[in-house]
């Protein structure tokens, strides 16, 4: 009977849930507190922190410590599963150490890995110099990728994207491809050699690279100036 209660749901806990998993299914990090709160309608963050609170203590969802905007599913209700199939967490544990037991009650992950390139730093601040060479190959969960597009990941430097849930040191996954929508986080060439990692808002015939951290500015260029080298689809993180 307690692991019933456990697994039973309101109707908006299960709302929250869905829209977290979508937001990660699509973007590979999940959504900020404010965007939960307007798309469950509610009032305030408070309403917000009580549900993704419940969601925890049923084992639907972790929180990673000391992360901004770090959060984790376990796994879904049978409700949910039927519409997600082949479902795994999309924020996973690095290899600088041992890799715990799955928490009881969480989905199976699928354990095929592709080998990608790491293209060396990508800047989430003040962009640097363009990436062109391999330093190195690390596995990544095959759910992560998109059918057979190519797909490189980057190790990120800089906070600019924290409230993102991308933090430095975390590796990005990217999947190759010349064209963006608005909202798309993107691995953007500046002016041919300035390599960034922001937000994508086009405006008329001009393009902004929004930070997702007030620290830093918008940049707004001409479109000519900005070339999309690819898509965020899954982050990779590091202990």
């Amino acid at each position: 009977m307690v692991q019933r209660v456990r697994n039973m749901l309101t109707k908006k806990q299960i709302e929250l849930l869905d829209f977290i998993q979508k937001r990660m299914a699509r973007d590979g990090v999940p959504p900020s507190f404010d965007e939960m709160k307007i798309a469950l309608d509610l009032r305030s963050k408070s309403g917000i922190h009580r549900l993704v609170t419940a969601l925890e203590e049923r084992g639907f969802i972790r929180r990673l410590p000391h992360r901004a905007r770090a959060l984790e599913i376990l796994r879904l209700p049978d409700a949910l599963a039927k519409s997600a199939p082949g479902f795994t967490p999309q924020v996973i544990d690095g290899d600088r150490k041992a890799p715990a037991a799955p928490p009881r009650g969480a989905m199976p992950v699928n354990a095929a890995a592709t080998e990608l390139p790491v293209m060396g730093r990508i800047a989430a601040g003040v962009p640097i110099e363009a990436i062109s060479e391999v330093s190195h190959h690390i596995a990544v969960p095959g759910t992560m990728l998109k059918g057979s597009d190519s797909h490189y990941a980057l190790e990120v430097k800089g906070d600019s994207m924290i409230e993102a849930g991308i933090n430095d040191g975390d590796v990005v996954v990217i999947r190759e491809q010349d064209a963006a929508q608005n909202g798309d986080i993107v691995v953007a060439l500046v002016e041919g050699h300035e390599a960034t990692l922001k937000y994508y808002r086009r405006k008329g015939a001009m393009i902004a690279l929004e930070a997702a951290n007030p620290a830093y500015e918008t940049r707004v260029l001409p479109e000519g100036k900005v070339q999309v080298q690819g898509r965020l689809v899954g982050l990779i993180r590091s202990y």
